[in-house]
Protein backbone atom coordinates (compact mmCIF):
# COMPACT_ATOMS: atom_id res chain seq x y z
CA UNK A 1 0.00 0.00 0.00
CA UNK A 2 2.83 2.28 1.10
CA UNK A 3 4.31 1.70 -2.38
CA UNK A 4 1.11 2.19 -4.47
CA UNK A 5 0.31 5.44 -2.62
CA UNK A 6 3.80 6.73 -2.79
CA UNK A 7 3.51 5.87 -6.76
CA UNK A 8 0.18 7.81 -7.45
CA UNK A 9 0.90 10.57 -4.97
CA UNK A 10 -1.86 9.24 -2.43
CA UNK A 11 -2.00 9.87 1.48
CA UNK A 12 -1.92 6.62 3.10
CA UNK A 13 -3.90 6.49 6.10
CA UNK A 14 -3.97 4.71 8.95
CA UNK A 15 -6.58 3.79 11.51
CA UNK A 16 -5.55 2.99 14.82
CA UNK A 17 -8.40 3.77 16.94
CA UNK A 18 -9.05 -0.14 17.79
CA UNK A 19 -5.56 -1.32 16.88
CA UNK A 20 -3.28 1.19 18.64
CA UNK A 21 -1.80 1.36 21.99
CA UNK A 22 -0.43 -1.40 22.33
CA UNK A 23 -3.14 -3.95 21.10
CA UNK A 24 -0.69 -5.17 18.38
CA UNK A 25 2.46 -5.74 20.60
CA UNK A 26 4.00 -2.14 19.45
CA UNK A 27 2.71 1.21 20.16
CA UNK A 28 0.86 1.06 16.60
CA UNK A 29 -0.07 -1.48 14.24
CA UNK A 30 1.87 0.75 12.00
CA UNK A 31 5.22 -0.16 13.61
CA UNK A 32 4.27 -3.70 14.08
CA UNK A 33 3.68 -3.81 10.06
CA UNK A 34 7.04 -1.94 9.57
CA UNK A 35 4.98 0.77 7.50
CA UNK A 36 4.95 4.74 8.02
CA UNK A 37 1.56 6.20 7.00
CA UNK A 38 0.97 9.82 6.12
CA UNK A 39 -1.46 11.01 8.92
CA UNK A 40 -2.92 8.16 11.55
CA UNK A 41 -6.28 8.16 13.73
CA UNK A 42 -6.44 7.61 17.47
CA UNK A 43 -8.43 7.42 20.41
CA UNK A 44 -9.60 4.18 23.04
CA UNK A 45 -6.86 2.99 23.83
CA UNK A 46 -5.36 6.72 24.34
CA UNK A 47 -7.01 7.40 27.86
CA UNK A 48 -8.12 3.92 28.49
CA UNK A 49 -11.49 4.72 27.56
CA UNK A 50 -11.63 6.18 30.61
CA UNK A 51 -12.43 9.64 28.71
CA UNK A 52 -13.77 10.40 25.06
CA UNK A 53 -10.36 12.05 23.35
CA UNK A 54 -9.28 11.42 19.97
CA UNK A 55 -5.60 12.37 18.02
CA UNK A 56 -4.48 12.88 14.44
CA UNK A 57 -0.81 12.76 13.82
CA UNK A 58 0.37 13.81 10.34
CA UNK A 59 3.75 13.12 8.49
CA UNK A 60 6.00 16.76 8.96
CA UNK A 61 5.61 17.45 5.22
CA UNK A 62 1.79 17.98 5.38
CA UNK A 63 2.10 19.77 8.87
CA UNK A 64 4.75 22.11 6.65
CA UNK A 65 2.33 22.53 3.81
CA UNK A 66 -0.18 23.41 5.95
CA UNK A 67 1.68 25.99 7.72
CA UNK A 68 3.32 27.71 4.34
CA UNK A 69 -0.38 27.87 2.84
CA UNK A 70 -1.24 30.03 5.93
CA UNK A 71 -2.19 33.33 4.73
CA UNK A 72 0.09 35.57 6.91
CA UNK A 73 -1.09 36.42 10.37
CA UNK A 74 -3.67 34.01 10.19
CA UNK A 75 -4.29 30.77 11.87
CA UNK A 76 -2.64 28.15 10.12
CA UNK A 77 -5.41 25.37 10.57
CA UNK A 78 -8.43 26.75 11.87
CA UNK A 79 -10.32 22.78 13.38
CA UNK A 80 -11.03 24.13 16.53
CA UNK A 81 -14.34 22.11 18.59
CA UNK A 82 -15.82 22.90 21.50
CA UNK A 83 -13.93 20.00 23.93
CA UNK A 84 -10.83 20.56 21.64
CA UNK A 85 -7.54 19.54 24.03
CA UNK A 86 -10.25 19.13 27.36
CA UNK A 87 -8.35 19.15 30.49
CA UNK A 88 -9.41 16.15 32.57
CA UNK A 89 -9.47 14.03 28.71
CA UNK A 90 -5.68 14.88 28.50
CA UNK A 91 -4.53 14.04 32.00
CA UNK A 92 -6.42 10.90 31.50
CA UNK A 93 -3.91 10.50 27.89
CA UNK A 94 -1.15 11.31 29.95
CA UNK A 95 -1.67 9.29 33.01
CA UNK A 96 -2.61 6.20 30.64
CA UNK A 97 0.61 7.05 28.72
CA UNK A 98 2.70 6.86 31.61
CA UNK A 99 0.91 2.95 33.06
CA UNK A 100 1.57 2.05 29.48
CA UNK A 101 5.50 2.04 29.37
CA UNK A 102 5.62 1.95 33.81
CA UNK A 103 4.25 -1.48 33.92
CA UNK A 104 5.74 -2.42 30.12
CA UNK A 105 1.86 -3.18 28.96
CA UNK A 106 2.98 -3.15 24.96
CA UNK A 107 5.79 -5.87 25.96
CA UNK A 108 3.14 -7.44 27.87
CA UNK A 109 0.57 -7.88 25.11
CA UNK A 110 3.55 -9.34 22.69
CA UNK A 111 4.65 -11.97 25.20
CA UNK A 112 0.52 -12.87 25.66
CA UNK A 113 -0.02 -12.83 21.84
CA UNK A 114 1.10 -16.19 21.02
CA UNK A 115 -0.74 -18.08 23.57
CA UNK A 116 -3.79 -16.23 22.85
CA UNK A 117 -3.92 -17.11 19.25
CA UNK A 118 -2.93 -20.56 19.60
CA UNK A 119 -5.89 -20.69 22.15
CA UNK A 120 -8.44 -19.42 19.94
CA UNK A 121 -7.29 -21.22 16.97
CA UNK A 122 -8.28 -24.52 18.77
CA UNK A 123 -11.95 -23.51 18.03
CA UNK A 124 -11.13 -24.13 14.31
CA UNK A 125 -12.86 -27.16 14.10
CA UNK A 126 -16.00 -26.34 15.72
CA UNK A 127 -18.25 -26.45 12.41
CA UNK A 128 -20.16 -23.09 13.60
CA UNK A 129 -17.02 -21.62 12.94
CA UNK A 130 -16.46 -19.77 9.23
CA UNK A 131 -13.03 -18.05 9.91
CA UNK A 132 -10.85 -17.55 12.62
CA UNK A 133 -8.09 -14.49 12.10
CA UNK A 134 -6.42 -11.94 14.48
CA UNK A 135 -2.50 -10.43 15.35
CA UNK A 136 -1.46 -9.48 19.12
CA UNK A 137 -4.11 -9.41 21.33
CA UNK A 138 -6.99 -8.65 18.84
CA UNK A 139 -8.92 -11.37 16.92
CA UNK A 140 -12.56 -12.32 15.17
CA UNK A 141 -14.30 -15.42 15.00
CA UNK A 142 -16.70 -15.53 12.49
CA UNK A 143 -19.61 -17.78 12.32
CA UNK A 144 -21.32 -19.61 10.06
CA UNK A 145 -24.56 -17.64 8.83
CA UNK A 146 -27.98 -18.76 9.37
CA UNK A 147 -30.96 -16.62 8.09
CA UNK A 148 -29.84 -13.34 7.53
CA UNK A 149 -26.42 -12.12 7.13
CA UNK A 150 -26.01 -10.81 11.42
CA UNK A 151 -29.04 -13.27 12.71
CA UNK A 152 -26.38 -15.46 14.18
CA UNK A 153 -23.97 -13.34 15.22
CA UNK A 154 -26.24 -11.16 16.82
CA UNK A 155 -27.61 -14.67 18.73
CA UNK A 156 -24.01 -15.68 19.70
CA UNK A 157 -23.21 -12.03 21.28
CA UNK A 158 -26.16 -12.41 23.86
CA UNK A 159 -25.14 -16.34 24.58
CA UNK A 160 -21.69 -14.92 25.71
CA UNK A 161 -22.81 -12.17 27.40
CA UNK A 162 -25.49 -14.53 29.46
CA UNK A 163 -22.45 -16.95 30.05
CA UNK A 164 -20.14 -14.55 31.33
CA UNK A 165 -18.25 -12.67 28.38
CA UNK A 166 -19.04 -9.92 26.65
CA UNK A 167 -17.92 -9.45 23.24
CA UNK A 168 -18.68 -6.99 20.31
CA UNK A 169 -20.37 -8.59 16.91
CA UNK A 170 -20.05 -6.91 13.74
CA UNK A 171 -22.60 -8.71 11.54
CA UNK A 172 -21.26 -12.56 11.90
CA UNK A 173 -18.01 -11.97 13.00
CA UNK A 174 -17.13 -11.50 16.90
CA UNK A 175 -14.63 -9.30 17.57
CA UNK A 176 -12.09 -10.28 21.15
CA UNK A 177 -9.23 -8.08 22.55
CA UNK A 178 -8.71 -9.08 25.96
CA UNK A 179 -7.16 -6.21 28.50
CA UNK A 180 -3.66 -5.48 27.96
CA UNK A 181 -3.35 -6.88 31.73
CA UNK A 182 -4.68 -10.12 31.19
CA UNK A 183 -3.05 -13.39 32.59
CA UNK A 184 -3.02 -16.97 30.75
CA UNK A 185 -5.67 -17.95 33.19
CA UNK A 186 -7.84 -15.26 31.78
CA UNK A 187 -7.52 -16.53 27.97
CA UNK A 188 -8.24 -20.25 29.23
CA UNK A 189 -11.37 -18.81 30.79
CA UNK A 190 -12.42 -16.72 27.70
CA UNK A 191 -11.57 -19.45 25.29
CA UNK A 192 -13.69 -21.73 27.38
CA UNK A 193 -16.95 -19.82 27.43
CA UNK A 194 -16.37 -19.37 23.36
CA UNK A 195 -16.32 -23.25 23.15
CA UNK A 196 -19.30 -23.43 25.28
CA UNK A 197 -21.76 -21.07 23.51
CA UNK A 198 -20.41 -21.85 20.34
CA UNK A 199 -21.69 -25.57 20.84
CA UNK A 200 -25.12 -23.84 21.48
CA UNK A 201 -25.88 -21.54 18.92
Amino acid sequence: MREICDEHGILLVFDEVICGFGRTGKAFAAQSFGVTPDMMTMAKAITNGTQPMGAVAIREGIHDTIIGAAAEGSIELFHGYTYSGHPAACAAGLATLDIYRGEGLFERAAALSPYFLDALWTLRDMTVVADLRGYGLLAAIEVQPEGPPGKRGHALQKKLFDNGLHLKTTGDSAIIAPPLIAEKQHIDMMVDILRETLAMI
